[in-house]
């Protein structure tokens, strides 16, 4: 599950995100709300934590547009405030939850839990995807092909998460790195290339053939098919 936080205090953010990481949760942060909205717009995320006061653009104002420009993206807001009145304003923004400083991470966790159900991909199982043979527990941060079990670095089973999520897609390859670097401006292009090599080299199982197609000059895509 891939998550945007977008949140100004950085010490709470890196917090959140350190947090999250443990749980198996891809995490970006964004310190401006204008910076949030953008990444957001990229439509690589399943949640954003938003927080209400930000510079540039504030947290109701952010889930307005996102709402408007119709994202499959869950909103949970952050804040301060405790009024009645407050929460109604940030629900009727278009979050979908609202949780008050300050807050345990075991009920931030269970919120964006919560929070994926209402917006599962449609899949057999909310923690598990599926792609012909391929299959990924989220929950248990297992994958296997067949009866193979995959042993996958932490960049591996992003890039392998992300390719799943899109199958039969040609996916560029700067929208994988992206993804799986979270805009990291010192990794260059051509990682892509070398992980799409080892995450190939960890799927070869005897009978079954290559399941990432090369599409040149532009990316990659994970076939179905794969027996």
């Amino acid at each position: 599950m891939r998550v945007l936080i977008i949140e100004d205090d950085r010490r709470l953010a890196n917090l959140i995100r350190t947090v999250l990481e443990e749980e198996h949760f891809g995490v970006d942060l964004a310190h401006d709300g204008n910076l949030g909205f953008d990444m957001a717009l990229r439509g690589e995320y399943d949640i954003a934590i938003v927080d209400w006061m930000l510079p540039g653009r504030d947290g109701p104002s952010i889930c307005r547009a996102i709402r408007s420009a119709r994202l499959p993206i869950a909103l949970l807001m952050l804040t301060a405030r405790t009024q009645v009145e407050d929460r109604v304003a940030g629900l009727n923004s278009g979050a979908d939850d609202y949780l008050v400083k300050p807050f345990s991470f075991d009920e931030l966790i269970a919120r964006l839990h919560a929070l994926s159900r209402r917006f599962q991909d449609n899949t057999t199982d909310q923690w598990e995807l599926r792609v012909g043979y391929l299959v990924m527990d989220l929950r248990a941060h297992t994958a296997r092909r067949g009866e193979h079990t995959l042993e996958l670095t932490k960049t591996e089973w992003t890039l392998l998460e992300y390719l799943m999520r899109h199958p039969r897609q040609v996916l560029p390859r700067q929208n994988i790195l992206n993804y799986v670097w979270s805009y990291d401006s010192s990794v260059q292009i051509t990682m892509v290339d070398v992980y799409i090599s080892y995450l190939r080299t960890k799927l070869t199982v005897p009978g079954m053939k290559d399941p990432i197609q090369t599409e040149r000059g532009i990316g990659y895509r994970l076939n179905v098919d794969d027996a």
